[in-house]
Formats: structure tokens, sequence, C-alpha cells
């Protein structure tokens, strides 16, 4: 569960669901001598209670359950966001009906305007959410990474090991140069012809790692080249470029630590 994969549209079930949920404990209807009971006495209301509240609350869980669930995973041929939709529907359409039904001698309780109000909330926001950009973007900002020097970048002076006046580095597999005596001339050693090595693609010199969101499940292989997937990057999670090799692909770091290489990086979202 990766909670970062919520939306502002998310955030506003959320509230209404809340909304909801005091609303039920409210007098649905009043009279000028007094409050009638809350939602829950059935024995009032009947099906005020089911047809609007636990309908309500049922799509809510449903909406917000279905960001954390796979496209693929439906119950009886629907995804779980759409069966949130068509009752969050529902319940607006009863809660509406709750109010134009109200008896000419009694008037509309506190509990029916905020029941109404939130179930419109919510089916407004289970259909129109993904196509308002207000709602559709991140609830919560991305943590940006932490910035890394450049590639072959040098060290900064007299930070540590390597500034100037410092122990210098020595090439790797030559002797050790005996300290001169002060005042005197270091003797040059002789440097090794180091071995020729295989040349590795080297990372682009100007990458900076950043957070991206992939628009459809692509598998992530490992750097060893193996054809076999390590891991399958799923949509609406964030997942961090950590190093890229060619102009399309990156080398992508999973929540649980994991590397491997992304190849297709076509249509993903930047963080």
């Amino acid at each position: 569960m990766n909670i970062r994969s919520l939306t502002r549209g998310d955030g506003v079930v959320i509230g209404a669901a809340v909304l909801l949920f005091i609303a039920s404990f409210l007098d649905f209807y009043s009279t000028t001598g007094g409050d009638l009971p809350s939602a829950w006495d059935t024995d009032s209301y009947r099906l005020v209670l089911p047809s609007v509240f636990l309908i309500g609350f049922i799509a809510a869980g449903l909406l917000i359950a279905g960001r954390f669930q796979p496209e693929s995973r439906k119950v009886l041929g629907l995804p779980l966001a759409a069966w949130g939709t068509v009752l969050a529907v529902s319940a607006a359409w009863s809660a509406l009906w709750a109010l134009i039904t109200c008896p000419s001698q009694i008037d509309l309780g506190a509990g029916s305007i905020i029941a109404f109000l939130a179930t419109l909330a919510l089916a407004g926001v289970a259909l129109f959410g993904a196509k308002v950009p207000a709602l559709a973007g991140a609830l919560m900002p991305e943590p940006k990474p932490a910035a890394v020097p450049p590639y072959g970048g040098q060290p900064q002076p007299g930070a540590g090991y390597g500034y100037p006046g410092g122990q210098q580095p020595q090439p790797y597999g030559s002797t050790p140069q005996p300290a001169p005596p002060y005042g005197g001339t270091p003797t040059p050693a002789p440097t090794p012809t180091p071995a020729p090595q295989e040349a590795a693609p080297a990372p682009a010199a100007d990458f900076t790692p950043f957070w991206f969101a992939v628009p459809v499940a692509r598998p992530l292989f490992a750097e060893d080249g193996s054809p076999t997937p390590i891991a399958e990057l799923a949509p609406g999670t964030w997942y961090l470029a950590v190093e890229q090799r060619g102009a399309a692909t990156l080398i992508a770091q999973t929540q649980d630590g994991r590397r491997g290489v992304l190849n297709d990086t076509s249509g993903i979202q930047r963080g």
C-alpha cells in the first residue's frame, strides 16, 4: 500500500465519508415542537439508513480500496472503483429523494441536508475526479530526492581525503611512496600500466535521480541482463530512477529496495 498514490479526489472521498458518518447521528427531520430521531432509528425512517448512509460508507471504502488494487482485480467482472461509483450515485439519488419526499408537516433536519451534500460529493468525485486536474493531482507532495553530484564530479576543496596539502590517493597496485625528509624532494615511484578492462556503459553525466510513475504495468529486469523480470512496476505507484543507461533505459529502485533495468520508459510521469 502506497499512500502517495492517493489523489486530491481521494481526499474529498475520505472527507465526505467522515461528514456522512457525522450526519447519521444528527436529526434527519425536525419539527417546530422538537427534534426527531437520527437515521439510526430504523423504526422511524425504515430504509434511510441502508439506502443513504450504509451504501455511502461502502462506496467510499470501495473507491479508496480500488486505488491500492491492480486494475486486473475485479468483482463480478467490474473493478472496485466501478462498484464504488455505482453505489455512490445510488446513495446520492436516495438522499435527494429523502429531501423531496419530506412530509409537509415537518422540516428537513441537519442530518438529511448534510447527508445529501456528502453523497453528492462522493458521486461527483467518483464520476469526474479523474477528469478534473484539481482532483487528479497527488494528495501528498512527492519527496524530492537528495541532490547528488554529477557523475565524475570533483569533491569540494578542503573537504577531507584528497584536499590540497593532505594525503593524496595512490593508484591501485602501485608501491606506496615513503614520506620525504623535511625540505626534501620525494622520489617518484614507477606507475604500473593498468590492465585493459571491458568498457561498461557509463551513466549520463548530468543525470539527477527523480521519482516517476508508469502509465501501465511494466517489467523490471535484473542489471545482469537476465531475461526473467525481478519485479513489475504498477501504475499509481512512484518509483525512484537512480541511473540512466542510454536514451530510453533507466535503472529504477522499487519501494523495497530492489534495483533493476526499465527498458520501456515511454509515457512515464515524472514526479
